[in-house]
């Protein structure tokens, strides 16, 4: 069955709906783009059919292009990989072109037949460059529907003529926050940005209208009209040349050079203006080829988009465990976090039981939710109506009974094991015996705290992110005895709160926090080395990390940091070889300087806890030195010590998927997103120039860069992480 299907009607207007066999949403592949031009020839073809509609049969119109497609140009070009995904891009502009022009005169503009698109919903991706080659666009005014190209969200950029078009439709100023930070809006928002053309409650009908009336003038796109002028100016007009000048600073400002989609999409847009239309195609064709062929975008496309997608679809579910969805949850502890959790399983519509020791604690943490709310409202991206609503599924309590007919609940409490196994035991009084527990931990292992429990295999670690309400994943930790229906629940619940979950083994820190706390560390022990803070925070920040290891320490706090350092020394004992970042930090926590949330930190703040840049009196307890390191020495020592660590928890099972490892990276901590991760950016350098690295870097500074036994391996045998373990890999094994 085609995924498009043409009917014309007794009226001479055809109708061509865009419906995928067995998928939720439509997701355009090359056989469906060949299919789709072949119909649009016969509209132009046949003297009985006026125009057309080109519609969806789904409730969205389309989620975007089918990523794969573009792999599989590269794999079929053979020994010429580029040549390939360029001959497929043209192929896609050849048909866009074609929709477009209409088979209207060339020279005159007229005999063209209207093509309108009517979009049931969401439309992004190609699913909106479609439309923009159509001559009007109809859509339903569902504010649940999203308008827009996110394709730089996942290290590419419209490639099918929506960068050129969207900028000589509205300007490249108007354009700027669609193309270069893949803004999404509803229909209504899509409108007044002049992205769509009408918002009207039956769209296939008002096209349908629409194409009987259209005039000639009425097809003909403002860039195929003579004197057309680009809106806002083109680079070598005055404006043009300023609004182009400030889009090449914000670009480079925000991606600090090491995302190639961005500068390549500014770059075709630039190049685009100054030469006619279809030339300006040829130039976005080789600019995203050019991006398709960067190893950053490849491993962006897999990590941000295929692997997010696979997890979030239950990738590492355990088989023939039967839905776990969760109807009611109990949150135990209405701090912070707590009330987090809270609300992110409210939103989600699933009922809450918030529980502290003083009611006033548990309804401050109910109340959390009604200022999310709140500001929601203010932002017009929430009603009153779904206010109250959410806030009916939270009770705020500090009785225990109220937790009877829960499935799952999630202990939130201070960061203590007896604290914790108290509220296990009087949790375990009252709930029944399905129930899953589940404790909200950051650090303690999963196995010691289940031995409080009389059900250890029901008990799980669900560590979320701070705040909740904006981290995207969440870490499921298996303890020992830990059985396949305690996983599958937090799965599920992780789902319906449309969180991104990684499943990984116990073991202290986990996995994100065994890799970002070496990050936080390295940064300290080049100060203590006398390395410039600027130097290190810089770097770090230029080679793709959101936050610097100092400023990162920071907003953690860093009397927190000085707890772990304590209970990490206690459990590894002369293993612990972190004294010198301790000497610093334990100087920090005895002036005072507890990072943000005491204004005193490796920044120094105002009195609104504004940053006001790094403390001066770090060069005085660490003077800077006289000679300072490459810049490269100083990134590959921050991002190799999170990297071998990634490695190493492979290694040793606590990671058990890689694609975990990098999309965890990525949404848990920010591990420079350009690269795919941190497995990913060790395939990028090559195992055996890592290796060799590793060597070179534990020489010079000490035994925690030593090369791990499997990274070694690897380099002997050519191996990359992907070819060996990804479960493709696995699969043709």
């Amino acid at each position: 069955m085609s995924d498009f299907t043409m009917e014309t009607g007794a009226d001479g207007v055809a109708i061509i709906t865009w419906d995928c066999p067995g998928k939720s949403m439509n997701v355009l592949s090359m056989d469906a783009l060949r299919a789709l031009d072949g119909m649009i020839d016969e509209v132009l073809s046949n003297d009985d059919i006026k125009g057309a509609v080109i519609t969806s049969g789904k409730d969205s119109f389309a989620a975007g292009m089918d990523l794969n497609v573009l792999a599989r140009m590269k794999e079929d070009a053979g020994d010429e990989p580029a040549r390939g995904l360029f001959d497929g891009i043209m192929q896609m502009h050849g048909a866009l072109r074609k929709i477009e022009r209409a088979g209207m005169d060339p020279k005159t503009n007229k005999g063209g037949k209207p093509i309108a698109a009517a979009l049931p919903g969401t439309a992004l991706g190609i699913g909106l460059e479609i439309p923009l080659a159509c001559h009007r666009i109809f859509v339903t005014p569902d504010p649940k529907a999203k308008i827009g190209l996110p394709e730089i969200m996942v290290g590419i950029f419209p490639g099918a003529g929506g960068t050129t078009r969207l900028m000589r439709k509205m300007g490249a100023m108007a354009a700027s926050p669609f193309l270069l930070e893949g803004k999404l809006s509803d229909p209504i928002k899509a409108q007044k940005a002049g992205l769509v053309d009408e918002v009207v409650a039956d769209p296939v009908g008002a096209a349908h209208e629409w194409v009987l009336n259209a005039t000639d003038k009425d097809i003909v796109k403002p860039w195929d009209e003579k004197g057309y002028k680009i809106p806002g100016g083109a680079p070598y007009h005055p404006a043009g040349f300023m609004t182009f000048v400030g889009a090449s600073a914000m670009v480079n400002a925000n991606t600090k050079g090491v995302y190639p989609a961005a500068k390549a999409l500014l770059s075709a847009v630039y190049e685009g203006a100054m030469v006619p239309f279809d030339t300006a195609l040829k130039i976005e064709a080789r600019h995203f080829v050019n991006v398709l062929m960067n190893p950053s975008s490849s491993a962006m496309i897999r990590s941000l988009f295929i692997n997010k997608g696979k997890l979030e679809k239950g990738a590492v579910r355990p088989e023939g465990v039967s839905d776990q969805t969760v109807k009611k949850v109990g949150v135990l502890g209405a701090g912070m976090m707590g009330a987090g959790i809270a609300l992110v399983s409210a939103i989600a519509g699933i009922e809450v039981v918030l529980i502290d020791q003083k009611q006033e604690a548990a309804d401050k943490g109910r109340a959390y939710t009604e200022a999310y709310m709140d500001a929601g409202i203010k932002k017009k991206k929430a009603t009153e109506d779904k206010k109250e609503r959410t806030l009916a599924l939270i009770t705020a309590t500090t009785d225990y009974a109220a937790l009877e007919g829960c499935d799952l609940i999630i202990e939130a409490v201070f960061e203590d094991p007896k604290i914790k196994a108290e509220v296990t035991a009087k949790v375990e009084e009252v709930i029944g015996e399905d129930c899953i527990f589940a404790t909200n931990t950051s650090t303690l292992p999963i196995s010691d705290l289940a031995r409080a429990s009389k059900r250890p295999e029901q008990y799980i670690g669900i560590h979320f992110f701070s705040p909740v309400e904006k981290m995207m994943l969440v870490e499921i930790i298996k303890g020992k005895e830990t059985g396949d229906r305690a996983v599958a629940k937090a799965l599920d619940y992780v789902r319906q709160i449309r969180k991104t979950p990684i499943v990984v083994n116990d073991a202290r820190f986990f996995y994100a926090n065994r890799c970002i706390i070496p990050y936080i560390n390295e940064g300290i022990r080049m100060v203590a080395e006398g390395v410039e803070p600027a130097l290190v925070e810089n770097a770090a920040k230029n080679i793709g990390m959101p936050l610097g290891p100092l400023q990162l320490v920071d907003e953690t706090s860093i009397d927190l940091g000085a707890k772990i350092a304590r209970a990490t020394k206690a459990a590894m004992g002369d293993a612990y070889a972190d004294e010198a970042v301790d000497e610093v930090i334990f100087w920090m926590e005895d002036a005072g300087r507890l990072g943000r949330k005491s204004k005193a930190g490796f920044y120094a703040y105002d009195e609104n806890g504004k940053r006001q840049g790094l403390w001066d009196g770090l060069g005085d307890k660490y003077p800077v030195a006289d000679e300072q390191p490459d810049v490269i020495e100083v990134q590959h020592r921050l991002l190799f010590a999170q990297a071998l660590e990634a490695v190493r928890a492979l290694e040793d099972g606590v990671l058990m998927d890689i694609r975990e490892g990098d999309v965890g990276a990525i949404l848990g901590w920010g591990f420079a997103p350009w690269s795919g991760g941190p497995l990913s950016w060790l395939d990028m350098l090559g195992a055996a120039f890592a290796a060799e690295r590793c060597d070179q870097l534990s020489a010079k500074h000490g035994a925690r860069f030593d090369c791990p036994a499997l990274l070694r391996e690897m380099a002997d045998k050519g191996q990359s992480f992907y070819g060996r373990f990804a479960p493709e890999a696995e699969e043709a094994a």
